[in-house]
């Protein structure tokens, strides 16, 4: 099983929709440019930011083909492989077609609620089935239990092709105690943009981030800092992002990064029920602080010139 390198910003990509709620493969193939052209150091597909649960199988097939072509190698792709029925993600394992993928990140089963023998469990059919090298996710905030660090550690220690986990749990103590007494070979990754600083500082290597899609080269600046341990550095990034950090996810994910993103010249600013656009508050808001923030240079790829002229 090939290794790959989870350091650094992994951007989890929007799924952009045209005013018909339809798949706007044109904006798609334009946001991995994008983020390419940001240097993201890897990027995740068809996770929760890429309102993958709205998606039809016919959608998610060419979603996966337009990424893979546009990429074309450039980085690793990440696919998302989740759900809260075990046999029917190892069913999709044992028959899928994972060409032009490096390793599947596997959400914590949602809505079941499972005990931490159950997540065992479910993580150890996951491991057994799967082709690529795996990488946890642990949102409590979505699914409604957490994976204790106790269940982590021994996923970690029991499978080497359980190479990372994805940890939103926001609770600093848990993640300490899985860095600090994980395998050298497990990885920790941020998996919220705002404790991304913090948690590296405690030895997490990189983050999937959201506020990615809209700026990879300046908050990809930011990781890698800290990889160098130029935290010092690496610190006033960090504050300058905090207010857009918050408006990013007062309404919901991804619906404040589309919102930032359609103001950027991107992607129009759709989502699909039960989701919805962010606020008009909010979307002032979000200008407002993106004239702050972002200074386009005469000839930035993709940034719309309405936007440009606004600053």
């Amino acid at each position: 099983m090939a290794e790959i390198n989870l350091k650094g910003l992994g951007v989890a990509l929007v799924t952009p929709f045209k005013k018909d709620k339809s798949v706007d493969f044109e904006a798609l193939q334009r946001m991995v440019e994008y983020v390419l052209e940001g240097q993201a150091d890897y990027i995740v597909v068809l996770g929760t930011t890429g309102e993958t649960p709205a998606l039809f199988p016919e959608e998610k097939d060419k979603i996966k083909k337009t990424i893979i072509q546009t990429n074309a190698g450039k980085v690793p792709l990440i696919l998302g492989v989740g759900g809260n029925n075990t046999q029917a993600v190892v069913n999709e394992l044992k028959e899928g077609d994972f060409s032009g993928f490096d390793a599947i990140l596997s959400v914590v089963p949602f809505y079941n609620k499972p005990s931490q023998e159950g997540l065992f469990r479910h993580y150890e059919a996951i491991a057994k089935a799967s082709p690529l090298p795996v990488i946890l996710y642990n949102v409590p905030g979505r699914t409604g239990v957490n994976m204790a660090a106790a269940t982590t550690l021994s996923l970690a220690r029991e499978f080497d092709n359980i190479i990372g986990i994805k940890e939103a749990s926001g609770n600093f103590l848990q993640i300490e105690e899985i860095i600090k007494n994980k395998p050298e070979s497990f990885d920790v990754i941020s998996g919220d943009d705002s404790i991304t600083y913090p948690l590296m500082t405690l030895g997490a290597v990189g983050v999937i981030s959201v506020i990615g899609n809209a700026f990879p080269m300046e908050f990809g600046r930011m990781v890698r800092l800290c990889l160098e341990g130029n935290f010092q550095e690496a610190m006033p990034i960090h504050f300058r992002f905090n207010e857009l950090f918050n408006l990013l996810f007062v309404d919901g994910n991804p619906a404040g990064v589309k919102c930032t993103l359609n103001q950027l010249g991107l992607i129009e600013n759709e989502l699909r029920l039960p989701l919805v656009p962010t606020r008009m508050s909010t979307n002032e808001k979000i200008h407002n602080l993106l004239k702050q923030l972002y200074t386009p240079s005469p000839n930035e790829k993709g940034i719309s010139e309405d936007f440009k002229s606004s600053l």
